[in-house]
């Protein structure tokens, strides 16, 4: 199977965009003078998918700044993490912005893919979210926990209830724990795995749930002030499998204008947005 091939330098040097240009001119007779007209190269259309509203907020500004290289940036929202990949795999994207590296390289790992990152863009906090109780040590035994159902923030979420010893974890298990390698639960506690974008609902239900910021954000929530904990607490422990980036196919890895749009991306003005839209959960990554 393939592996996606991480990138070793991901600082993106912004290069002018030339439009191109036609100059005509025609001579009827001596007195006739010569005369030029320039005309516009049509823009070149990318389309980027995206999942969170947050998201869409800061790359619609991106699209923006983008309008001066000649570059329209189509945004293409989807509901949840499985169609991304899926619609750039196959030709319907040319980019996407919604994933960490953990989560990409299981993808092309498990559908003998090449999708590769191009650009860094945030580390997003998993967190852990309770309507019934204050303190994540008030959780009561057999209380249900949600956590997402795929493997990258699955783990992670073990990761995270591990940290915070409501269970204990196989060492040997590394990033990608599943439930089945938890030795210890103490509290008897019932972990449920859901799609990551149905989780701030289990919260009616649940005594807890970890949730990927997106989701929580655009529940309503604000990961620095309604988390009972977040992993990003202690940065120095997120790793890099973690930052989340811009995706293109391998064939792409290479393409200036897309190269643009990364380089659009990451600017002083993005890092305003994502403060603004997250609350100043999300931590840009690209420095």
């Amino acid at each position: 199977m393939k592996k996606s091939k991480l990138f070793g330098g991901l600082v993106l040097t912004a290069s002018l965009f030339l439009a191109a240009c036609g100059n005509g001119g025609t001579t009827a007779d001596s007195s006739a003078s010569e005369s030029s007209s320039t005309v516009a190269a049509e823009p070149t259309t990318v389309k980027i998918g995206l999942v969170s509203e947050s998201a869409v907020e800061i790359w619609e500004a991106v699209a923006e700044r983008l309008e001066d290289e000649n570059i329209d940036l189509e945004i293409v929202k989807f509901t949840d993490y499985n169609q991304p990949n899926i619609a750039l795999d196959n030709g319907e994207l040319d980019l996407n912005a919604f994933q960490h590296v953990a989560f990409l390289e299981n993808y092309n790992a498990n559908n003998d893919a090449d999708l590769t990152p191009i650009g860094f863009t945030f580390v997003s906090p998993l967190g852990i979210y309770s309507d019934k109780y204050a303190d994540y040590s008030e959780i009561q035994d057999g209380d249900t926990i949600a956590i997402p159902n795929d493997v990258t923030n699955g783990g992670r979420a073990l990761l995270l209830l591990q940290a915070i010893d409501l269970i204990t974890l196989d060492n040997a298990t590394g990033t990608t724990p599943t439930v089945n390698d938890i030795i210890e639960n103490p509290k008897n506690l019932n972990i449920e795995e859901l799609d990551a974008a149905q989780l701030p609902r289990s919260l009616e239900d649940a005594g807890a749930a970890v949730i990927n910021t997106n989701f929580a954000v655009d529940a309503g929530l604000v990961p620095t002030e309604d988390a009972l904990y977040l992993d990003t607490d202690n940065i120095q422990e997120v790793l890099d499998i973690y930052k989340n980036v811009v995706a293109a196919r391998a064939e792409d890895v290479d393409n200036e204008v897309y190269k643009k749009v990364v380089a659009a991306y990451q600017t002083e003005e993005t890092k305003a947005l994502i403060a603004e839209t997250t609350a100043n959960t999300d931590i840009p990554a690209w420095d």
